[in-house]
């Protein structure tokens, strides 16, 4: 049944090929009747043609009746089996017809666009059989109205372009009959009536062959630019700030610097360097972010008394960050909110990121050079040259003992997951004498080394496996004893130094991650960290349930427009959007 739908659907759209083109309908009848039929039949009557011919002209007295009947049978044979030739042909014709049909069911119809005959709803060939005509109608009217034009039929040329806009005007958005004003059959009889005119007056097809491909060239070169723009307004809206959450920040802020300095502090301060709880670091300048992966957390705690937060901000979001979690204590748990800014031993004379930041090149580099001048251009240069990717906040994860160098265990958050489950798990699971816990990401052949560096360069080729799995920050599980023994703040200076000029990778904190821990990161089992909520929409629904922690990893974050629907309740769950605070900001589900 769906072969034959699928078949249906191929005729269609020959049909309409044939229909634009009577030239190629022709080529096509000579190519198989002359050759499958004509040829053969031709064939047939040349060999009966000639056993007569043989017996008129008294041949057959030279042989045997048994010879004659010999031949007679021959020729019967040969004949047979040209015919069984035929028949191999029209299987093989078919063969390859069924197998157009099965890859046609394989093309994306998103990417088709809303019009294909390729689509389930069109293996009726009379649904929506006017907004198809129309269509239709639209395309052969352009190709006609540029061949007027080029023979000085202005008048025709005019007339047109009038039926044009009025096809345009009456389709609209249309994607259903159902859709289109009453109006629009009229406007089909009479576009149908100027283009019956213009196929007297300027039908050739050669010519219109020539147009459809330059309306197709022109059409791949608008998607690729659109595609372009695309990337690069999505890379935009994940690097910027709502409206509601930057009015969050701001009302929060002015209401802790009202408060007096006795109602800005915490309680709990004594678990901050208790080794026997459980400890979380988590930087970010994003206070509704911040706030979900705390509340997340506590929420799903068998025991939210023994767990500490560990939040750093920068300076513009310290007040609100304050003010915040303040207002909204998680239960019984302890939290404690710092500015990076306040940490004085992180300067450039200490860190490669601001000793580099500080350089000119770094300036003109990250904040001046090459500046695009159209969507397109900048798509391939604003994920690179983003300063955020030299944050202190982003590199911090680097320097954990000199910030807690008291504790010896703690679990890094980063501030776009969501909690679903208990993590006190996590500190229980055995490390092997590595640093790092984490989720690797090589099931797919993009996710290993040889993605993120530079193996080109011989400091890469000679001392790393381009095969080598990657693995995720997000959620690592980092032994801070096992960390100061190997030093690794010192093997990560020594990478960032070597990559002032951005020779060994682009950006972010992932590929010198990759470095720094190479061969000391433990595997831990998929389902404590699921990524991809924030660039992939096909996740399955019981992964992401089954997941301790899910990640939105991606340009499309959860507090954005562009985030993906489906996803999204996994993060709001944990907002109460009648908060005076958040309901004041506008800042809705």
């Amino acid at each position: 049944m769906a072969i034959r739908a699928g078949r249906r659907s191929a005729l269609v759209a020959l049909a309409f090929l044939l229909a634009a083109s009577p030239c190629l309908q022709a080529r096509v009848d000579q190519l198989y009747h002359g050759r499958q039929v004509s040829d053969w039949s031709r064939q047939l009557n040349f060999e009966l043609q000639n056993l007569s011919s043989s017996q008129k002209d008294g041949r057959h007295l030279l042989a045997s009746p048994q010879e004659i009947t010999h031949r007679k049978l021959r020729a019967r044979t040969g004949v047979r089996k040209k015919m069984e030739v035929v028949q191999q042909d029209d299987e093989a014709l078919v063969k390859l017809e069924n197998t157009g049909i099965e890859r046609s069911k394989a093309v994306d119809s998103a990417v088709l666009g809303k019009y294909s005959i390729w689509r389930r709803e069109n293996e009726n060939e009379k649904a929506d059989s006017r907004v198809r005509q129309m269509r239709d109608q639209m395309i052969m009217a352009r190709i006609y109205s540029v061949l007027a034009k080029s023979r000085d039929k202005l008048d025709l040329y005019q007339e047109l372009l009038t039926r044009l806009k009025e096809s345009q005007r009456s389709l609209g958005e249309a994607t259903a009959d159902a859709e289109l004003p009453k109006s629009a059959l009229e406007r089909m009889k009479a576009m149908g009536q100027v283009l019956s005119k213009a196929r007297d007056l300027l039908y050739d097809c050669k010519a219109i062959t020539e147009r459809l491909r330059v309306m197709l060239l022109s059409a791949d070169e608008q998607v690729r630019s659109l595609k372009k723009q695309s990337t690069f307004l999505s890379q935009l809206a994940a690097k910027t700030i709502p409206n509601g959450i930057h009015c969050l920040s701001m009302r929060l802020t002015i209401d802790y610097y009202l408060l007096s300095p006795e109602k800005r502090k915490f309680p709990n301060s004594e678990n901050l360097e208790n080794p026997n709880l459980y400890h979380y670091a988590l930087f970010s300048d994003n206070v509704l972010a911040a706030s979900v992966v705390v509340n997340s957390t506590i929420m799903n705690a068998k025991e939210p008394e023994k767990h500490v937060f560990h939040l750093v901000t920068d300076k513009l979001n310290f007040g609100a960050m304050n003010m915040w979690f303040l207002l909204n204590p998680p239960g019984d748990a302890t939290i404690h909110v710092e500015n990076v800014d306040d940490f004085k031993w992180l300067n450039s004379s200490y860190c490669p990121v601001l000793k580099q930041l500080e350089s000119a090149a770094m300036k003109e580099y990250y904040f001046k050079a090459d500046r695009p001048k159209t969507l397109s251009a900048g798509s391939s240069n604003l994920k690179y040259r983003n300063p955020k990717y030299l944050s202190m906040l982003n590199h911090l994860r680097f320097y954990l003992p000199q910030v807690y160098p008291k504790l010896n265990k703690i679990l890094f958050l980063d501030d776009d997951i969501v909690v679903q489950r208990d993590l006190t798990g996590l500190w229980e699971v055995d490390l092997n004498g590595n640093v790092n816990g984490a989720v690797e990401t090589c099931g797919e052949s993009f996710h290993r080394f040889d993605k993120y560096l530079n193996f080109s360069n011989p400091n890469i080729s000679q001392n790393f496996d381009p095969n080598a799995c990657g693995w995720a920050y997000g959620m690592n599980m980092f032994d801070l004893e096992e960390w100061k023994r190997k030093d690794i703040t010192g093997i990560y200076h020594k990478w960032q130094n070597m990559n002032e000029n951005r020779l060994l990778w682009k950006l972010g904190t992932l590929p010198p991650g990759l470095l720094t821990f190479y061969k000391l990161t433990h595997p831990l089992d998929k389902s404590w960290h699921v990524l991809g909520l924030g660039y992939n929409p096909t996740i399955e629904r019981s992964e992401i349930d089954n997941a301790a922690v899910i990640h939105y990893n991606g340009n499309m974050k959860p507090w954005l427009e562009i985030a993906m629907t489906k996803y999204r309740p996994y993060w709001t769950k944990y907002i109460n959007y009648e908060h005076s605070y958040i309901h004041g900001c506008k800042i809705s589900q």
